[in-house]
């Protein structure tokens, strides 16, 4: 009977599950990490905290079971936004998490230029700082030197699924899924497409956009405690419980 790993990373924990083909579990394991609050409306997450509690939980459900996992699946908080370097593969600021209220007033701006209308055609979204374009736009512009670098095409952006992705596939790939990209305000949905009209909207280069896959589809291999094992799925974790109860229609 084979096995299969599921991996999901919310807010304040990460957990691992393995379940057999009846899609029983039989190996689970969670660990929590803070979050901090440097100002008022302000929710950060480190990056390499998260990532550690994703391979702690991991290591430990694989240690529970013996037999070969055919496949794994992510599934992430969504709009948490991570910007880290291309050249070192380290973050260059916090994780501004999917409450965080300080773009508040880009976006206000914004409406009052009159683009909210079109952000919602493309997108499907309001403008508002739920969502992880503002949080790029602030980091460029408030990261000291973080601006040129991404004009050079030395920084890499990514919601927290293409962030475990780079962090732990022997691969290294920048990827992430639909479900995750249109919750960035920067996803045609028409189009399936990161959109060049947003992203000069908010001034974020192309070349820091991870590239978009279907849910289902290949995204690396996960290569960790000299196992290895395909990534054969990726989705936005609201979406993840749509589809857990059979929301098909």
């Amino acid at each position: 009977m084979e096995k299969y790993l599921a991996i999901d990373q919310g807010t304040t924990s990460s957990r691992a599950i393995i379940f057999d083909s009846n899609l029983e579990p039989i190996a689970d394991f969670q660990q929590e990490y803070s979050l901090s609050y440097p100002q008022d409306g302000w929710v950060e997450a480190n990056p390499n905290e998260i990532l550690k509690t994703v391979n702690n939980s991991i290591e430990n459900v694989l240690d529970q079971v013996s037999e070969k996992i055919a496949s794994c699946g992510i599934t992430n908080q969504r709009e948490t936004t991570i910007v880290w370097s291309r050249i070192t593969g380290e973050p260059i600021y916090p994780g501004i998490v999917w409450q965080d209220r300080r773009t508040t007033k880009i976006c206000s701006q914004l409406k009052l230029e009159g683009h909210e209308e079109k952000v919602k055609q493309k997108t499907g979204l309001v403008l508002d700082p739920y969502f992880s374009a503002t949080k790029i736009q602030w980091i460029l512009d408030n990261v000291k030197g973080a601006r040129k670098k991404a004009n050079k095409g030395e920084l890499m952006f990514g919601t927290v699924d293409s962030y475990l992705i780079y962090k732990l596939t022997k691969e290294k790939k920048h990827l992430t899924d639909v479900t995750n990209a249109s919750r960035t305000l920067l996803f045609n949905i028409h189009g399936m497409e990161w959109d060049e009209d947003l992203m000069n909207l908010f001034n974020i280069p192309m070349s820091m956009m991870p590239e978009v896959k279907d849910c289902d589809s290949e995204f690396g291999t996960l290569s960790i405690s000299d196992t290895e094992i395909p990534i054969k799925g990726v989705i936005g974790d609201q979406q993840a419980a749509l589809v857990g109860q059979n929301c098909f229609k």
